[in-house]
């Protein structure tokens, strides 16, 4: 798996923020864990195309009724970032979940790519 690091969105007016990700891989697949704080179920959107996994969000801060923030270090409101899955990953079985700001995706080895045991017959 690679990744593309972009630093602007499709509207080149529109910068957007690239999230921390850590990749961990066992023997039947890998799993992402995305850092989105701020963005809500609604907001995120996944796409796999060909080999290409994209992730998409936006971030709407809650804010008190009637308050309008006077400094903002973070002027971007959109992450984004995509991914080259290897051919060995099984992209129609991804599954996908949000949590306290992190996404986590499991996208599990096609089963021809998992190792399997093979038994010994004595004879």
């Amino acid at each position: 798996m690679t990744q593309n690091r972009p630093t602007t969105g499709t509207d080149q007016s529109a910068p957007y923020l690239v999230p921390r990700v850590d990749v961990l891989e066992d023997a039947t697949g890998i799993t992402l864990l995305a850092d989105l704080p701020g963005v809500k179920k609604e907001a995120l959107d996944l796409k796999v195309e060909a080999n290409s996994l994209t992730l998409e969000g936006t971030m709407a801060p809650e804010l008190p009724e009637g308050m309008e923030p006077m400094y903002a270090e973070v002027r971007a409101s959109r992450y984004r970032r995509a991914f080259t899955l290897s051919r060995e990953l099984d992209t129609a079985r991804i599954e996908a979940s949000l949590k306290d700001g992190v996404l986590r995706l499991r996208i599990p080895k096609v089963e021809h790519a998992q190792p399997r045991r093979i038994e010994v017959k004595v004879g």
